[in-house]
C-alpha cells in the first residue's frame, strides 16, 4: 500500500497540528498503522499506533496530548497533535503492517517553536 503523509508545518510551542496518513487502498486489510517521527540527531521513535478494532497505543512521550484516529472511508490515519513542545520537532512518518508486510509513507516536517 502506498501512504502519503501531510500536514505538517511551523506552529508555536502550546499550538496544534493533525498530521493526515492517506492510504492507496483500504485500510481494513491492515493489521497495524503506525506513526513514527525522527528528530535532528536522533533515532527514529516510535509515537503510537492504532489496530484494525481501532485500539490505539501512545509512546508515554506524547499520551495525553497526542490522538490516532482513523477514517475507513477516507482510507486515512490522523495524528492530532495538541499542546505542542519543541521537542516535538522532527518529521514525522506513518506507516502500515500487513502480514510480513511493512509499507512506510515520505514523511512530514513538524516544527515547533519555542
Amino acid at each position: 500500500v502506498q501512504l502519503q503523509a501531510s500536514g505538517g508545518g511551523l506552529v508555536q510551542a502550546g499550538g496544534s497540528l493533525r498530521l493526515s496518513c492517506a492510504a492507496s487502498r483500504s485500510i481494513l486489510s491492515i493489521t497495524v498503522m503506525g506513526w513514527y517521527r525522527r528528530a535532528p540527531g536522533k533515532e527514529r521513535e516510535w509515537v503510537g499506533d492504532i489496530s484494525r478494532s481501532s485500539g490505539t497505543n501512545y509512546a508515554d512521550s506524547v499520551k495525553g496530548r497526542f490522538t490516532i484516529s482513523r477514517d475507513i472511508a477516507k482510507n486515512t490515519m490522523y495524528l492530532q497533535m495538541n499542546s505542542l513542545k519543541p521537542e516535538d520537532t522532527a518529521v514525522y512518518y506513518c506507516n502500515a503492517v500487513r502480514g510480513p508486510l511493512v509499507d512506510w509513507g515520505q514523511g512530514t516536517q513538524v516544527t515547533v517553536s519555542s
